[in-house]
């Protein structure tokens, strides 16, 4: 039998829970004056994100999102998709990557099986989503996203919709305060869920816990930092997306580019070929 002896643990030591939350709080500490940028409409550093990502948990908290519940995203890639990637996990909540590819129908099916509650949309997608309304079985909230917001001519009425908007995501941001405490909680807990479509029948869900993004995100740094003949990622490069962010976290890759302090570009609107 083998004999093991542990290391005993002060009391006061903190249990370090492998959380998305981590991720986030590395990316002040280094170069956090790199920037993030979504198309020739909007940048900021890395002070600027992680003050976004407080405020959008205060606005998903305000239209009742609490530890459990699942928020659906619709957007192209942007800024917008990054602090969903961080503010609804780090809540507690649960993130839901909508497939924009998909038909009415199959998205019908993966709203009603994840039991969202709360739903972000861009404007663009706003059709996909009057067109199953009626037969959402869990939707609460809906808020608008808008890229008029960056063009003070731009009319900035809410759009002619069936649906019931609750608000738009970055006037709401504008007016929520910039301070959040995100708690600790199990590394185990569900963080997002997609759904895939490579098999026959409805689409199938999958989820990813705090702990596997955390180590993803730790793996695909190093192998990224490494291996001289598979590419390398440093802290000045530039990251823009090719993989859409909706799909398996783009690869993880917003994570590792957080992480790293790494200057992001986000194109939006996306070729319908991706």
């Amino acid at each position: 039998m083998i004999q093991t002896r542990l290391i005993p643990r002060t009391d006061s030591a903190y249990a370090y829970p492998l959380l998305i939350k981590e991720i986030l709080a590395q990316s002040t500490k280094y170069e956090p004056e790199h920037e993030i940028v979504y198309r020739d409409l909007f940048r900021y550093n890395y002070f600027g994100l992680n003050q976004r990502v407080r405020k959008l948990a205060n606005v998903l908290a305000s239209v009742g999102v609490q530890p459990g519940d699942t928020v659906a995203v619709f957007d192209w890639d942007s800024h917008r998709y990054l602090e969903c990637f961080f503010a609804i996990p780090m809540m507690g909540a649960i993130l839901h990557t909508i497939n924009v590819r998909l038909s009415a129908a199959q998205i019908l099916y993966t709203m009603n099986h994840a039991e969202d509650k709360v739903v972000l949309i861009h404007e663009d997608f706003l059709p996909l989503l009057e067109a199953v309304k009626d037969q959402l079985t869990t939707v609460k909230k809906i808020v608008l996203i808008t890229d008029r917001v960056y063009d003070k001519s731009q009319d900035m009425s809410l759009p002619q919709t069936s649906l019931h908007l609750d608000g738009e995501y970055e006037t709401m941001l504008e007016k929520a305060h910039d301070q959040y405490a995100f708690p600790d909680f199990d590394e185990n807990t569900w963080a997002t869920t997609f759904y895939t479509t490579g098999t026959t029948g409805n689409p199938k869900g999958v989820y990813f816990s705090h702990r596997q993004i955390f180590l993803h995100t730790l793996g695909v740094t190093t192998f990224l930092g490494t291996y001289e003949t598979q590419g390398r990622l440093r802290s000045n490069d530039v990251y823009m997306p090719i993989t859409p962010m909706f799909h398996v976290h783009a690869w993880g890759v917003p994570f590792v580019a957080t992480l790293l302090n790494i200057k992001q570009v986000y194109p939006g609107v996306m070729s319908p070929r991706c």
